[in-house]
C-alpha cells in the first residue's frame, strides 16, 4: 500500500490512500500499518489524475516522404516521462504496411509497465482495413478496440470519402460502441483542405447520428479549422487540438494548442466539448500548393503538458486545462478515468507550483518519486 501525504487534491489538503492499483480512500483511513509499503510527502504538490492521451501513434507514423521518413515506434517511457498513464493508439497515413495487429501488440506491452492502452480501428483509409473482419467486430472483440480512426478528410492525403460511407462507418461503430459499453468514437482527421468540417457537418445534418460521435481533431491547424471547429463547437460537437507543433507550424499560422484552448472557452465553448492530444509518434509534414513534401517532424508525448503549461500562461484556470487531457478525453471516447475518487485505477501525478512532475503513480505502481526514475530508462 503506498500513502500520498499533504497532497493538494481540490484545493484541500489531504492524504490519498492506494491499493490493489486502486484509489481506496482519501483522507483518513484505518489501517494496520504494517501493510504500507510507502510513504511519499506531497507536501506543497498538487495531484491530478495521470494524462488520457487520445491521439498517438506507437508504432510510428509518416512516410510521406518515401520509407526513409518513416518514424520509430514509441516506447512506454516516452509517454510516462510525460505524465501519460493511458494511451489511445491509432494509425494514419500508412494502414498498409503498418497494421493494426501490429500496433495492437505493441500497446499491450505498454501494460507491464503501467500504461493503460487502448486503441482505434482502421487508418486514414475509407473503407478501412480492420483487424477482423469489420470495424464493429474489431470493437466488440478485441478489449482494446474503442472506436475508430484516424479517418482523413479534407486532406490530399484522404481517400477522398463520401457522405454516405463516413456515415455508415460512423453508424457501425456506434452500435458496436453501444454493445460493447463504449461510445464507439470516430477520430476524424481534419486537413488543410477546401472544405474544413463540411463534410462532417453534412453526415450530422442529414443522418440520425449525434454529432458527439465524431471528434475532429488538428482543428488548431490553421487559423481558417479553427473558426470553423468553433462552429462545429457551437453546435454541440467536440473538438480536439494536437499539441505538438514547432515554430515553423506557427509562423504558417498554426494556432498553439495552449492558446487554441483560450480562445475556445473565451468564445463561450464549453469546457467539456474540449480536449487535447499529443499526436505523438506521428509525422508532422509541412507540403506546398502541389502536395509535395517540403519537411517534416515528429510528435512528442511530452508536449501535451506543456500545451497544460501554456494555457495556464494565456490565463485558464490550471484544473480547467488539466481536464481537457483527463477527464474530457475519458469521456469523449466512453471509458473509465481521469478524475481523482474512490475506488477508480490509481493513475496519478503529484506536480509541483511550476507544473513539473514530481511523482508518478501508474496503476497504482511507483514509476517516479520525486524526480527519480524507479523504471530502466
Amino acid at each position: 500500500m503506498i500513502i500520498l501525504k499533504n497532497v493538494s487534491v481540490a484545493g484541500e489538503s489531504t492524504d490519498v490512500w492506494i491499493g490493489a492499483g486502486k484509489v481506496l480512500a482519501i483522507g483518513s483511513y484505518a489501517i494496520d500499518e504494517r501493510l504500507i509499503t510507502e510513504t511519499i510527502d506531497g507536501t506543497g504538490k498538487q495531484l491530478i489524475p495521470g494524462l488520457i492521451d487520445g491521439h498517438v501513434h506507437p508504432i510510428g507514423g509518416g512516410g510521406e516522404g518515401g520509407f526513409a521518413t518513416r518514424t520509430a515506434p514509441l516506447v512506454a517511457t516516452d509517454f510516462l516521462a510525460g505524465g501519460v498513464t493511458t494511451v489511445v493508439g491509432l494509425l494514419g497515413t500508412d494502414g498498409w504496411t503498418r497494421t493494426g495487429m501490429d500496433l495492437l501488440a505493441h500497446v499491450r506491452g505498454y501494460t507491464s509497465q503501467g500504461i493503460r492502452p487502448f486503441l482505434l480501428s482502421g487508418s486514414y483509409a475509407v473503407p478501412p482495413v480492420s483487424i477482423t473482419n469489420s470495424i464493429a467486430e474489431d470493437i466488440l472483440l478485441i478489449n482494446e478496440v474503442i472506436g475508430i480512426g484516424e479517418i482523413a478528410i479534407n486532406d490530399h492525403r484522404s481517400t477522398q470519402p463520401t457522405v454516405e460511407e463516413l456515415a455508415r462507418l460512423a453508424s457501425q461503430a456506434r452500435i458496436a460502441g453501444l454493445l460493447k459499453g463504449v461510445n464507439g468514437t470516430m477520430n476524424v482527421h481534419i486537413g488543410d483542405g477546401k472544405q474544413a468540417l463540411r463534410l462532417l457537418e453534412k453526415v450530422v445534418e442529414t443522418t440520425d447520428i449525434p454529432i458527439t460521435q465524431f471528434l475532429p481533431t488538428h482543428i488548431n491547424r490553421s487559423e481558417r479549422i479553427f473558426e470553423a471547429g468553433l462552429r462545429w463547437a457551437k453546435q454541440g460537437g467536440r473538438i480536439d487540438f494536437t499539441t505538438c507543433t514547432t515554430e515553423a507550424f506557427i509562423q504558417e499560422g498554426e494556432v498553439p494548442a495552449g492558446l487554441a484552448l483560450k480562445r475556445t472557452l473565451d468564445a463561450g465553448i464549453p469546457l467539456d466539448q474540449i480536449t487535447m492530444s499529443s499526436d505523438a509518434g506521428a509525422s508532422l509534414p509541412a507540403f506546398d500548393e502541389n502536395g509535395k513534401l517540403l519537411r517534416l517532424e515528429t510528435g512528442k508525448p511530452n508536449s501535451i503538458l506543456e500545451a497544460v503549461r501554456d494555457a495556464v500562461r494565456h490565463g485558464v484556470r490550471l484544473e480547467d486545462a488539466i481536464q481537457t487531457v483527463t477527464l474530457n478525453v475519458a469521456r469523449a471516447y466512453g471509458i473509465s478515468g481521469g478524475e481523482i475518487k474512490i475506488g477508480e485505477r490509481a493513475d496519478l501525478l503529484l506536480i509541483d507550483d511550476a507544473l513539473q512532475i514530481d511523482t508518478i503513480l501508474a496503476n497504482g505502481r511507483a514509476i517516479m518519486i520525486q524526480k527519480k526514475w524507479l523504471l530502466p530508462r
